[in-house]
């Protein structure tokens, strides 16, 4: 899993001095009503930082997890990212990822086959969904930053 880690370090370190960058008013911006900004876009990467930390630990714990889904609208609506600091957020995103990075890198390969059910959808092995975490992040970081040019390895699983 140290390729695993190691892509999301890269990844980390390529869109910080990008996301830095970008101001707290334009960070705001809702380009559509009902569209999130790129507050909230980093916002959701947060709360997937926090769900998926859930998701790792306990896959690790055991042979087979039953999981909930989160209803990410809400998340991030009843959290307000939008009236939050830019470059707040920013920090906060990275450090989270630093030690999923720290965690991913860390496990123990006798447990990468146990698997987790997803608010009863598939069932995916940690490994897996190690890996799909740190393409969905590339995902949405290529919405907030479409100049980054993030390549997916792979379609991941959650299309949000």
């Amino acid at each position: 899993m140290r390729e695993t880690a190691e892509n999301l370090r890269k990844t980390l370190s390529e869109v910080l001095p990008l996301l830095e960058n970008i101001g707290d008013e334009a960070a705001s911006v809702k380009p559509l009503p009902d569209k999130w900004s790129k507050k909230e876009i980093l916002g959701h990467l947060i709360d997937s930082a926090c769900n998926n930390q859930q998701k790792f630990v306990r896959t690790m714990a055991e042979k087979h997890v039953e999981f909930v889904g989160y209803q990410q609208n809400f998340w991030v609506d009843s959290q307000k990212y939008n009236a939050a600091n830019w470059l707040g957020l920013v920090n906060l995103w990275q450090a989270y990822n630093l030690h999923l990075a720290h965690l991913i890198e860390n496990v123990d390969s006798e447990i990468l086959a146990n698997e987790i059910t997803i608010e009863g959808a598939g069932t995916f092995s940690l490994r897996f969904i190690m890996k799909d975490y740190v393409e969905h992040l590339k995902h949405h970081l290529g919405q907030i930053l479409p100049e980054a040019n993030l390549k997916n390895e792979f379609q991941n699983i959650y299309n949000t």
